[in-house]
């Protein structure tokens, strides 16, 4: 699922914090963070199926936040999103 949230999130432990209260107890994991300046910080959590409606509802509920994309596929959410893939190191 990608997300986007205000650009005072920047830093990925900021994100987390802010996440972890929304989602509370759905299994959730932060696969990407993008910290934004000028433009809102994007981001891309990993959601189980069964609780993609929920964590849609509690992230949306929010005006700090919005849920932009969802897909089954990571590599799809970053495309729409903008986001590079990490480089892995080897």
């Amino acid at each position: 699922m990608g997300i986007s949230l205000v650009s005072g999130t920047a830093s990925r432990s900021d994100c987390e914090t802010i996440l972890g209260e929304l989602l509370g107890s759905l299994d959730w994991k932060l696969y990407d963070h993008v910290p934004g300046t000028a433009d809102p910080t994007r981001a891309i959590v990993r959601i189980g199926l069964a609780d993609c409606g929920e964590a849609i509802s509690r992230l949306n509920s929010q005006e700090f936040c919005e849920t932009v994309t969802t897909s089954g596929k990571i590599r799809l959410v970053r495309e729409r999103l903008g986001i590079s893939r990490p480089s892995r190191p080897r």
